[in-house]
């Protein structure tokens, strides 16, 4: 496999489980160092071992990406260790509590928007100005499908998702010219721990999530992980802006 990151660092938040490793690991196998930051501290690093069987330099940094103090510290830790950041994939999110919208409570809102929000907000805040300085890098922030279109009982999740997209598009905007790019991707029912939450992995319902998506099928963590590293590549140099599906035919109906 050509290495083509070769000499690049690429930091993954939320990258202990599901689409976050995956997503580590397409990065290390195209020759990245990868630094892996979560809020979960995964027991048996689980992760890191991958990235480190692969040979690839790594770094895992405990961090909450709600956290401003914590996310500055992620940061400079990063630029201690590697000196530079290439690519930055802002996936860490939580799916909040299941409800319609008058029993959504505050709280959960909160915590919710917290997350998948200004988590991602304050990761921008302080991967830019390092990529300024290079005059180059990119980045991936995690929207979903529920940010594309409505989603019944996660009213904080979809208006979480909703403001990733938007929140996107701005910084796109104000950064095209300055050699960064930024895009982020809208998974479909991806098979992941998140997943396993929702459907408590009952066999039936994990089916029922399965029909949502045209293609017959949920989706596989590795497949969104192709889509991250390819809008990171330099085959995707004239694309920035986009809300990219990754969904399995779901939002084209």
């Amino acid at each position: 496999m050509s290495k083509i990151f070769e000499g690049k660092v690429a930091l993954v938040t939320g990258g202990s489980f599901g689409i976050g490793r995956s997503t580590a690991v397409a990065f290390a196998k195209l020759g990245a160092s990868v630094v892996v930051a979560d809020y979960i501290k995964d027991e048996n690093n689980e992760t890191i071992q991958i990235l480190n069987s692969l040979n690839a330099k790594s770094l895992f940094i405990q961090c909450d990406v709600s956290n401003a103090s914590q996310v500055i510290s992620m940061v400079e830790q990063l630029i201690q260790r590697f000196g530079r950041l290439d690519f930055a994939f802002n996936n860490a999110g939580i799916e909040g509590v299941t409800g319609k919208t008058h029993e959504c409570t505050e709280e959960n809102w909160d915590k919710t928007i917290n997350v998948n929000l200004k988590g991602i907000w304050i990761c921008m805040k302080n991967e830019i100005p390092h990529m300024l300085n290079q005059k180059k890098g990119v980045i991936i922030n995690c929207s979903s499908v529920a940010g594309l279109g409505g989603y019944a009982g996660l009213p904080s999740y979809a208006a979480s998702k909703h403001g990733v997209v938007g929140l996107t598009k701005s910084a796109a905007l104000e950064y095209a010219g300055q050699g960064i790019r930024v895009n982020a991707i809208c998974p479909g029912v991806i098979h992941t721990p998140m997943i396993d939450r929702i459907t408590g992995k009952d066999k039936t319902v994990e089916n029922q999530y399965a029909a949502m998506e045209p293609i017959g099928r949920m989706g596989d963590p590795e497949e969104v992980a192709e889509a991250v590293v390819w809008l990171c590549s330099d085959a995707a140099s004239f694309i920035t802006g986009i809300a990219m599906p990754v969904d399995g035919g779901y939002t084209a109906g």
